[in-house]
Formats: structure tokens, sequence, C-alpha cells
């Protein structure tokens, strides 16, 4: 089985050196590079405002934060989501260093540089000149934006897990027999209908069909293993 962390953040401002922080972090887990439905999910308090060009982008005010917890109180469960496994991000440069400095900053060792994955980086690679950014991605590989009026770290995770499985050769990729395939994760990702769909069958079309399976001399063969 293989798991993977897709991370976001949205933060004061850009650069943690200058004091900017954390306020939100998005996780979505893949396994097998599939959507499980297990996410993660915080705002926090920064003790500082907001920038207001990084207000703007996510939509998130100094009110909202007010009564938010300290990043030092979530920490643990974080790294606890993440556990070992890779963690992707786009321009994972920048949320692994805020992260590293938040962690940093209460007293936990910081996570090494070579348990992220940039998408960033594999797009340059794979589409050189072309338009890398989250938003440009998407429209790329036909993914839906419509949610997206501002950034928010758990749908950007959410989107960046279907790019990332985009770059990674497509969505059939999940569809492949595997040893180690997960078929509890594999179902956990689709969406189940709350009321079932009711037969399209009438009563006596499936009396009609039965008397006709009847006339034959031998029983079907799907009858005899039933």
């Amino acid at each position: 089985m293989m798991r993977e962390v897709v991370l976001d953040t949205e933060t004061t401002g850009l650069k943690p050196e200058e004091g900017h922080r954390i306020v939100e972090i998005g996780c979505v887990e893949l396994v097998n590079h599939v959507q499980t439905g297990r996410t993660f999910r915080a705002f926090f308090n920064p003790g500082r405002a907001m920038d207001a060009r990084a207000s703007e982008v996510s939509g998130i005010t100094d009110d909202m934060l007010v009564d938010q917890p300290l990043f030092g109180e979530m920490a643990q469960a974080i790294l606890d989501f993440i556990a070992d496994a890779p963690i992707v991000a786009h321009n994972a440069t920048f949320d692994m260093g805020f992260l590293n400095a938040e962690l940093t900053r209460v007293g936990l060792p910081a996570l090494p540089a070579s348990q992220a994955i940039d998408t960033l980086q594999i797009a340059k690679k794979k589409f050189p000149g072309a338009p890398a950014s989250l938003d440009a991605l998407c429209k790329r590989f036909n993914i839906d934006l419509s949610e997206r009026t501002k950034h928010g770290a758990l749908l950007d995770a959410r989107l960046l897990a279907d790019v990332y499985l985009e770059l990674c050769g497509g969505r059939q990729f999940g569809m492949t027999l595997q040893a180690d395939f997960d078929a509890a994760a594999q179902a956990r990702a689709r969406a189940q209908r709350p009321v079932p769909l009711p037969p399209l069958i009438t009563a006596e079309e499936e009396a009609a069909h039965t008397a006709f399976l009847d006339g034959f001399k031998t029983t079907p063969i799907w009858k005899q293993y039933a």
C-alpha cells in the first residue's frame, strides 16, 4: 500500500523568516494515488495580523482567527496525520518552510526536505515554459475550479490531489491491478448513494424473463454457481 499526504497552507504573508505564520492547513490522504476521504483541516490564531494581500487571496480575516487554537496546540495532531508519508505540495519549499518554522517554534523536529514531493517542479519539467500554477494545471487537466473563488488550504489540497494524479500519468493510474491494492481505501474513495436507485424493470418483466429462462433444457451457467 502506498500512502501519501497532499498538503496546502494559508499564511499571514510570504516569508516565515519575517515572522509570518500559518493560519490554515489542509491535508488529504491518498492511498495508491486515490483520495480515501480522510482529511485534516485546522485554522490557527497566528498572534499577528494578516497582510492585506494574504487576506484578500484567502478570504481569511483577523476576526476569523481570534478564537482559533495556537499552532502548538494542534502540532502533534498534524504530525500524527502525516506520519511518515511523502508530502505532496505545490511549491513545496513554501509550505515545508512554513510548516518547519512552526514546528521548530514549538520545539518539535523539522520534517526532512526529502519527504516532500513538489508538484510545481514536476509540472515545470513535464510542460517546460507553460504556466504551472494550480489554477493553470487544473484548467489543463479539465479539473473543476468552480468552488475556488478564494484560496483555501483543504480545497486546494483536494484540487492538487487531482492534479498530482494527472501528473503521475492520468486518472486511470489507480485502476491498475496491484499486489498491494487497498480495496478498503478504494471503497471509501467512491461516493455512496444515500438511497439506492429503484429497479428499472417491472415485476411483470422480471416474471417473463424467469419464464423464458425456465424454457431452456439446461440451467443457465450463471445459475449453476449462484
